[in-house]
This record gives C-alpha cells, sequence and structure tokens, in this order.
C-alpha cells in the first residue's frame, strides 16, 4: 500500500510517501509544498490545489493521511489552515483516494508509543523506523512522514485484520 501523508498548512504543506507492506514501511519522498508569502489565500489554496494533483498524479498513492487540525492559540492562522485542508481534503476525494485522518495525539501513538512524546521524539522514531541516517527535512515533511507511518501502523494492526475492519475517515 501506498501511503500519502499530509501535513496541512497555507504556507507550507508538508508531505510524505511510504510504501507499507506487513510490517515493513519504505519511504518513497518526501518534501514541503510552499506558497508565496502576502499572496491573496485564494491564489495560495489554488496553488497548494495543483501542487497536490501534480503530486498524486506523479506518485500514484493507494491511500491518503492528513492530520486533523489542532488549534493552539492563534485562532486566525487555524482558520487560514482549515481553508488549505479542506483544499487538501478535496484533492483527496477528486483523485478517488481513500482518506484517512488523525489527530496528533494518535501520530505520536502510533509512531512513537507515547501520544504526549516530544516533537524531537517523534523525528527520531521517524529515523529509526524507517532506516533512515537523518530524520526527514524540513520539519514540515517529517511530521507527513509521520502521518504516513501512523496509517501504515494503523492499518496494517491485527484488530483491523481480524474485525475486517470497514475504513472510515477517522480512525
Amino acid at each position: 500500500m501506498r501511503i500519502l501523508g499530509i501535513d496541512p498548512g497555507i504556507a507550507t504543506v508538508g508531505f510524505g510517501v511510504v510504501d507499507a507492506a506487513h510490517s515493513r514501511q519504505t519511504l518513497v519522498t518526501c518534501g514541503v509544498i510552499t506558497t508565496p508569502a502576502n499572496t491573496q489565500l485564494s491564489s495560495r489554496l489554488e496553488q497548494i490545489y495543483r501542487d497536490l494533483n501534480a503530486l498524486i498524479e506523479q506518485l500514484s498513492p493507494d491511500v491518503m493521511a492528513v492530520e486533523e487540525l489542532f488549534f493552539n492559540t492563534n485562532i486566525t492562522t487555524g482558520i487560514a489552515v482549515a481553508h488549505g485542508r479542506g483544499i487538501i481534503l478535496l484533492a483527496g476525494r477528486q483523485a478517488g483516494l481513500p482518506i484517512y485522518e488523525y489527530t496528533p495525539l494518535q501520530v505520536k501513538q502510533a509512531v512513537v508509543g507515547y501520544g504526549r512524546a516530544e516533537k524531537k521524539q517523534v523525528m527520531d522514531m521517524v529515523r529509526r523506523l524507517l532506516n533512515l541516517k537523518a530524520a526527514p527535512k524540513p520539519d514540515d515533511a517529517a511530521d507527513a512522514v509521520a502521518i504516513a507511518l501512523c496509517h501504515a501502523r494503523s492499518a496494517t494492526s491485527l484488530i483491523q485484520r481480524e474485525t475486517r475492519f470497514d475504513p472510515c475517515s477517522t480512525i
């Protein structure tokens, strides 16, 4: 299964593609989609949509895993990111991809084994799980790889195999 992990944003959208077979995951590629600052939101959303569609066409993922939003203190930034996340979900849906959504806590739990893990711990486990010399860069790309790993580890769990779990948008 080829998993496209997405860390939503407006200025920077992280992406990570992981191939998962049984209990083994391999990094295919990762990076970021960036949009220029001081550009209208509608133009930035259009660029994210175009670039994500090109990625989907080029990499042919089987599923998309997207991080759910976590609002901290800046609600204005959160609203802009929510617009970007909507565009990301639309692109995946129009490409016919099953879409799975994970909270930051779920990602940390799946990758590190502890839902309150620090970012450094998550990055180190991404590196270890994929047998990389260093964690992916930039951080948004590494986060997207962690989201893809979260799905790989959730989708191949013994519980899902035994109960023939029907996929839904949130696990």
